[in-house]
Protein backbone atom coordinates (compact mmCIF):
# COMPACT_ATOMS: atom_id res chain seq x y z
CA UNK A 1 0.00 0.00 0.00
CA UNK A 2 1.50 3.50 -0.96
CA UNK A 3 2.15 5.88 1.85
CA UNK A 4 0.93 8.99 0.32
CA UNK A 5 -2.89 7.93 0.43
CA UNK A 6 -5.42 10.00 -0.75
CA UNK A 7 -7.17 12.20 1.14
CA UNK A 8 -10.77 10.59 0.58
CA UNK A 9 -9.34 7.78 2.15
CA UNK A 10 -9.80 9.19 5.88
CA UNK A 11 -6.62 8.44 6.79
CA UNK A 12 -3.39 10.68 7.30
CA UNK A 13 -0.97 10.58 4.97
CA UNK A 14 2.45 9.18 6.25
CA UNK A 15 5.13 12.11 5.90
CA UNK A 16 7.99 11.70 3.49
CA UNK A 17 10.93 10.50 6.12
CA UNK A 18 13.45 12.26 3.61
CA UNK A 19 11.77 15.41 3.84
CA UNK A 20 12.98 16.70 7.01
CA UNK A 21 16.61 16.00 6.89
CA UNK A 22 16.41 17.76 3.43
CA UNK A 23 14.91 20.77 4.78
CA UNK A 24 16.90 20.78 7.64
CA UNK A 25 20.33 20.85 5.57
CA UNK A 26 18.82 23.17 3.57
CA UNK A 27 17.62 25.86 6.99
CA UNK A 28 21.68 25.31 7.71
CA UNK A 29 22.90 26.44 4.17
CA UNK A 30 21.08 29.11 4.12
CA UNK A 31 21.88 30.29 7.93
CA UNK A 32 25.23 29.61 6.72
CA UNK A 33 24.85 32.12 3.72
CA UNK A 34 23.63 34.42 5.36
CA UNK A 35 26.17 34.23 8.25
CA UNK A 36 29.26 34.27 4.93
CA UNK A 37 26.95 37.95 3.58
CA UNK A 38 27.39 39.25 7.36
CA UNK A 39 30.66 38.71 7.74
CA UNK A 40 31.89 39.78 4.32
CA UNK A 41 30.05 42.82 5.06
CA UNK A 42 32.67 43.08 8.17
CA UNK A 43 35.30 42.55 6.49
CA UNK A 44 34.91 45.12 3.29
CA UNK A 45 35.04 47.52 6.52
CA UNK A 46 31.46 47.34 7.31
CA UNK A 47 30.27 49.19 4.65
CA UNK A 48 29.96 47.88 0.87
CA UNK A 49 27.84 47.84 -2.64
CA UNK A 50 26.03 44.92 -3.31
CA UNK A 51 28.08 44.10 -6.52
CA UNK A 52 31.53 44.70 -4.34
CA UNK A 53 30.02 42.50 -1.32
CA UNK A 54 28.46 39.54 -3.73
CA UNK A 55 32.10 39.77 -5.56
CA UNK A 56 33.53 38.78 -2.01
CA UNK A 57 31.56 36.16 -0.85
CA UNK A 58 31.12 34.39 -4.51
CA UNK A 59 27.69 34.81 -4.77
CA UNK A 60 25.55 36.15 -7.13
CA UNK A 61 24.27 39.67 -6.67
CA UNK A 62 20.96 38.29 -6.87
CA UNK A 63 21.04 36.19 -4.17
CA UNK A 64 23.47 38.32 -1.44
CA UNK A 65 20.38 40.74 -1.93
CA UNK A 66 17.66 38.44 -1.09
CA UNK A 67 19.74 37.61 2.19
CA UNK A 68 20.80 41.07 2.54
CA UNK A 69 16.88 41.79 3.10
CA UNK A 70 16.57 39.06 5.17
CA UNK A 71 19.77 40.69 7.60
CA UNK A 72 17.73 44.39 7.53
CA UNK A 73 14.86 42.88 8.11
CA UNK A 74 16.68 41.48 11.60
CA UNK A 75 18.48 44.99 12.00
CA UNK A 76 22.22 43.47 11.28
CA UNK A 77 22.53 45.35 8.38
CA UNK A 78 21.06 48.88 7.19
CA UNK A 79 21.25 49.96 3.66
CA UNK A 80 22.35 54.36 3.02
CA UNK A 81 19.41 55.74 0.85
CA UNK A 82 22.15 58.44 -0.97
CA UNK A 83 24.64 56.03 -1.73
CA UNK A 84 22.37 52.27 -2.21
CA UNK A 85 25.68 51.11 -0.10
CA UNK A 86 25.05 48.31 2.83
CA UNK A 87 26.27 49.17 6.05
CA UNK A 88 26.55 46.84 9.70
CA UNK A 89 23.07 48.00 11.59
CA UNK A 90 22.30 48.38 15.10
CA UNK A 91 22.09 44.78 16.11
CA UNK A 92 25.48 44.26 14.44
CA UNK A 93 27.34 46.66 16.51
CA UNK A 94 25.47 45.24 20.19
CA UNK A 95 26.98 42.44 18.62
CA UNK A 96 30.25 44.09 18.67
CA UNK A 97 30.16 45.47 21.73
CA UNK A 98 29.56 42.53 23.65
CA UNK A 99 31.80 40.22 21.98
CA UNK A 100 34.35 43.60 22.85
CA UNK A 101 34.17 43.08 25.99
CA UNK A 102 35.37 39.50 26.06
CA UNK A 103 38.26 40.79 24.62
CA UNK A 104 40.55 40.55 27.58
CA UNK A 105 44.24 40.15 26.30
CA UNK A 106 44.97 38.91 29.86
CA UNK A 107 42.08 36.22 29.69
CA UNK A 108 42.95 35.33 26.12
CA UNK A 109 46.51 35.16 27.05
CA UNK A 110 46.63 33.10 29.48
CA UNK A 111 46.46 29.40 27.42
CA UNK A 112 49.36 30.66 25.39
CA UNK A 113 51.14 30.61 28.40
CA UNK A 114 50.49 27.34 28.88
CA UNK A 115 51.52 26.30 26.00
CA UNK A 116 54.87 27.90 25.99
CA UNK A 117 55.51 26.45 29.20
CA UNK A 118 55.10 23.21 28.40
CA UNK A 119 56.47 22.86 24.68
CA UNK A 120 59.64 25.23 25.59
CA UNK A 121 59.11 24.06 28.91
CA UNK A 122 60.28 28.35 29.39
CA UNK A 123 59.38 31.03 32.18
CA UNK A 124 56.71 33.26 30.27
CA UNK A 125 54.39 36.32 31.12
CA UNK A 126 52.44 38.79 29.91
CA UNK A 127 52.60 42.53 30.50
CA UNK A 128 50.87 45.54 29.76
CA UNK A 129 52.07 49.14 30.06
CA UNK A 130 51.44 51.12 33.15
CA UNK A 131 52.56 54.52 34.46
CA UNK A 132 55.95 53.41 35.32
CA UNK A 133 56.85 50.87 32.84
CA UNK A 134 56.52 47.27 31.50
CA UNK A 135 54.43 45.59 34.30
CA UNK A 136 53.84 41.84 34.44
CA UNK A 137 50.28 40.78 35.40
CA UNK A 138 50.64 36.45 34.41
CA UNK A 139 53.46 34.95 35.10
CA UNK A 140 54.35 30.87 34.50
CA UNK A 141 56.81 28.78 35.26
CA UNK A 142 58.35 25.22 33.88
CA UNK A 143 58.98 22.32 36.16
CA UNK A 144 62.79 23.32 36.62
CA UNK A 145 62.60 26.80 36.37
CA UNK A 146 64.98 29.52 35.47
CA UNK A 147 66.09 31.64 38.67
CA UNK A 148 64.31 35.34 38.16
CA UNK A 149 64.01 38.25 40.17
CA UNK A 150 60.70 39.02 38.40
CA UNK A 151 57.23 37.93 39.20
CA UNK A 152 53.89 40.01 39.03
CA UNK A 153 53.61 43.38 39.43
CA UNK A 154 57.19 43.67 38.75
CA UNK A 155 57.84 46.72 36.34
CA UNK A 156 60.65 46.39 33.61
CA UNK A 157 63.10 48.17 31.94
CA UNK A 158 62.34 50.25 28.65
CA UNK A 159 65.51 49.72 27.15
CA UNK A 160 67.17 46.94 28.47
CA UNK A 161 64.61 44.26 28.93
CA UNK A 162 62.81 41.92 25.68
CA UNK A 163 59.26 43.28 27.23
CA UNK A 164 60.07 47.42 27.09
CA UNK A 165 61.80 46.77 23.75
CA UNK A 166 58.77 45.58 22.51
CA UNK A 167 56.54 48.52 23.60
CA UNK A 168 59.23 50.74 22.74
CA UNK A 169 59.51 50.09 18.81
CA UNK A 170 55.49 49.46 18.31
CA UNK A 171 53.56 52.41 20.50
CA UNK A 172 54.17 55.84 19.31
CA UNK A 173 53.05 57.34 22.39
CA UNK A 174 54.82 60.62 23.82
CA UNK A 175 54.87 58.37 27.74
CA UNK A 176 56.62 55.44 26.75
CA UNK A 177 59.15 57.77 24.72
CA UNK A 178 59.97 59.93 27.58
CA UNK A 179 60.06 56.71 29.70
CA UNK A 180 63.09 55.46 27.46
CA UNK A 181 64.50 58.83 27.16
CA UNK A 182 64.92 59.04 30.84
CA UNK A 183 66.07 55.62 31.76
CA UNK A 184 68.80 56.29 29.16
CA UNK A 185 69.96 59.62 30.61
CA UNK A 186 70.09 57.41 34.10
CA UNK A 187 72.18 54.20 32.26
CA UNK A 188 75.87 53.93 33.53
CA UNK A 189 78.61 54.26 30.14
CA UNK A 190 79.08 50.63 30.22
CA UNK A 191 75.51 50.08 29.16
CA UNK A 192 74.73 52.46 27.01
CA UNK A 193 77.74 51.53 25.12
CA UNK A 194 75.48 48.53 24.16
CA UNK A 195 73.13 50.60 22.15
CA UNK A 196 73.38 52.75 18.64
CA UNK A 197 75.62 55.48 19.38
CA UNK A 198 74.28 57.83 17.34
CA UNK A 199 70.31 57.26 17.71
CA UNK A 200 69.93 54.24 20.24
CA UNK A 201 66.23 54.41 20.89
CA UNK A 202 65.61 54.73 17.18
CA UNK A 203 67.49 52.25 16.34
CA UNK A 204 65.92 49.90 19.03
CA UNK A 205 62.25 50.58 17.25
CA UNK A 206 63.54 49.91 14.23
CA UNK A 207 65.17 46.70 14.95
CA UNK A 208 62.05 45.54 16.57
CA UNK A 209 59.80 46.41 13.60
CA UNK A 210 61.61 44.57 11.25
CA UNK A 211 61.90 41.59 13.28
CA UNK A 212 58.29 41.82 14.74
CA UNK A 213 59.20 41.29 18.10
CA UNK A 214 62.13 42.07 20.78
CA UNK A 215 65.03 39.85 21.51
CA UNK A 216 67.82 40.18 24.06
CA UNK A 217 70.62 38.10 25.37
CA UNK A 218 72.50 39.04 29.02
CA UNK A 219 70.85 42.79 28.77
CA UNK A 220 68.41 43.05 31.39
CA UNK A 221 69.31 39.98 33.60
CA UNK A 222 72.89 38.45 33.25
CA UNK A 223 72.64 34.77 32.30
CA UNK A 224 69.42 35.26 30.87
CA UNK A 225 67.94 35.59 27.11
CA UNK A 226 64.19 36.66 26.67
CA UNK A 227 62.05 37.31 23.35
CA UNK A 228 58.95 39.26 23.70
CA UNK A 229 55.97 39.46 20.94
CA UNK A 230 52.89 42.04 20.73
CA UNK A 231 48.99 41.40 21.42
CA UNK A 232 47.07 43.63 19.51
CA UNK A 233 43.67 44.50 20.29
CA UNK A 234 40.59 45.23 17.40
CA UNK A 235 42.13 48.55 16.43
CA UNK A 236 45.71 47.44 16.11
CA UNK A 237 47.37 49.19 18.79
CA UNK A 238 49.42 47.01 21.12
CA UNK A 239 47.76 46.28 24.74
CA UNK A 240 49.86 43.66 25.68
CA UNK A 241 53.45 42.05 25.21
CA UNK A 242 53.94 37.95 25.44
CA UNK A 243 57.41 37.03 26.30
CA UNK A 244 59.07 33.86 26.78
CA UNK A 245 62.88 33.38 28.90
CA UNK A 246 65.41 30.95 29.70
CA UNK A 247 69.26 30.59 30.35
CA UNK A 248 71.14 32.03 28.05
CA UNK A 249 73.63 28.79 27.29
CA UNK A 250 69.91 26.64 25.89
CA UNK A 251 67.95 29.21 24.49
CA UNK A 252 67.84 30.27 21.35
CA UNK A 253 67.26 34.11 20.36
CA UNK A 254 67.70 33.76 16.44
CA UNK A 255 64.79 35.16 14.60
CA UNK A 256 64.62 32.09 12.54
CA UNK A 257 64.95 30.04 15.98
CA UNK A 258 62.11 27.91 17.55
CA UNK A 259 61.06 30.18 20.47
CA UNK A 260 61.03 33.35 18.32
CA UNK A 261 58.75 31.66 16.08
CA UNK A 262 56.42 29.93 19.22
CA UNK A 263 56.33 33.66 20.44
CA UNK A 264 55.53 35.35 17.36
CA UNK A 265 53.03 32.58 16.75
CA UNK A 266 50.83 32.67 19.99
CA UNK A 267 51.16 36.33 20.47
CA UNK A 268 49.39 36.24 16.80
CA UNK A 269 46.35 33.62 17.68
CA UNK A 270 46.06 35.98 20.93
CA UNK A 271 45.83 39.01 18.70
CA UNK A 272 42.94 37.41 16.02
CA UNK A 273 41.15 36.62 19.80
CA UNK A 274 40.67 39.97 20.49
CA UNK A 275 39.67 41.01 16.93
CA UNK A 276 43.06 42.51 15.76
CA UNK A 277 43.16 41.82 11.57
CA UNK A 278 46.65 41.55 9.89
CA UNK A 279 47.57 43.92 7.20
Amino acid sequence: MSKNLPAESGLEPVPDSSARPRERRQRVQAAETGMSVLKGLARLGGRASLTTLAAHVGESPAKVHRYLMSLIAEGLVDQEVATQQYHLGLEALYVGVAAMRQADPLRIGEPALVRLRESLAVTCFIAVMGNKGPTIVRFEEPGLPVTVNVRVGSVLSMLWSATGRAFLGLLDEASVQALAQAELADAPPEQRALLDRDDPIGALRREVRALGCATVKDTNLRGISAVSAPLYDHIGRVCAVLTALGATGGFDVSADGAVVEAVKREALAASVALGYVAG
